[in-house]
C-alpha cells in the first residue's frame, strides 16, 4: 500500500468531494480516498499497481485543477 497526497484546486463542497472520492473508489487498486475542499487536499491510500495519471485524469474530467 502507498498513500498519495495531491493538491486539487475547485472543490468548494461536501458534494465536491463525494465526487471526487466516488470516482476514484471505482478505479481499480484504491482503497481509500479523503478529499477535504477546505485543505484542497485528496488523500488516496492505494495499492502499487495505480496508475497516478489515471487518476489525475478523472479528477481534471470532473472539472478540476491539479496543482
Amino acid at each position: 500500500m502507498k498513500e498519495i497526497d495531491l493538491n486539487v484546486e475547485g472543490m468548494v463542497c461536501g458534494g465536491c468531494e463525494k465526487r471526487v472520492e466516488n470516482v476514484l473508489l471505482s478505479l481499480n487498486g484504491i482503497e481509500k480516498v479523503v478529499a477535504n475542499h477546505q485543505n484542497n487536499t485528496v488523500l488516496i491510500t492505494a495499492s502499487n499497481e495505480l496508475n497516478i495519471e489515471e487518476v489525475k485524469e478523472k479528477i481534471e474530467d470532473l472539472g478540476f485543477e491539479i496543482k
